[in-house]
């Protein structure tokens, strides 16, 4: 995008990260209460959801402004809390909100599986012009994050469906993020063999996208 510009890197941290931690402080303040609403009780973990939905927007809104660009998976993952969001509400149910972070995962490692099929890492399509990297180092990457998405997704159904809400929330803003950060950073120390450096003028991060 021509008119994409750089911001401070913990500006934009904290405009991607703060929405989840804002959710988690308002679930633990109100947690144990109960709202009515247009003649309907609500818990204080779907209350929250409601305020987490304009939040993640605000914040959204406030990095396109500054930024002039938004990603797809970010632009998909504010989709889902909105819809799922919605749903919640709509049906006075918890367990949406919940699983929606079972089909967010989900659709990453079917994406990334379906590249995979076709031979290619769509991965690296997404992420080449930031991280450079041989095609065989995009291939390899991308088998691993495919399966750590389709395993945060299984881990998510058992989380929410055996475990209360509390550990669900704690897991969700603290424990996936965590484990992804750190299975990304010690995949790309294990792969630097593959990255491309300034001297390797010819080679071609994925030549199949």
């Amino acid at each position: 995008m021509a008119d994409a510009r750089e911001i401070n890197p913990l500006l934009k941290q904290v405009l991607e990260l703060g929405p989840p931690l804002v959710f988690f402080l308002i679930y633990l303040r109100i947690r144990d209460n109960t709202y009515e609403m247009a003649g309907t009780e609500y818990s204080g973990f779907i209350v929250a959801t409601l305020i987490f939905v304009p939040i993640i927007l605000i914040a959204m809104a406030v990095l396109w402004a500054l930024t002039g660009k938004l990603s797809r998976m970010q632009i998909f993952t504010a989709f889902m809390v909105i819809f799922f969001g919605a749903l919640t509400a709509w049906f006075n149910d918890e367990r949406f909100f919940k699983m929606k972070t079972s089909i967010v995962y989900g659709v990453f490692a079917l994406l990334l599986g379906i590249g995979l099929l076709r031979g290619q890492s769509w991965l690296a399509y997404v992420l080449s012009d930031a991280v450079p990297m041989r095609h065989e180092g995009w291939m390899i990457l991308t088998r691993r994050l495919c399966a750590m998405f389709a395993t945060l997704a299984i881990a998510n159904e058992v989380i929410w469906r055996t475990m209360s809400t509390d550990a669900w929330v704690k897991i969700e803003t603290f424990g996936f993020p965590i484990a992804m950060m750190v299975f990304i950073f010690l995949q790309f120390a294990a792969l630097q063999e593959h990255m491309i450096s300034e001297d390797d003028e010819d080679a071609d991060p994925d030549p199949q996208t």
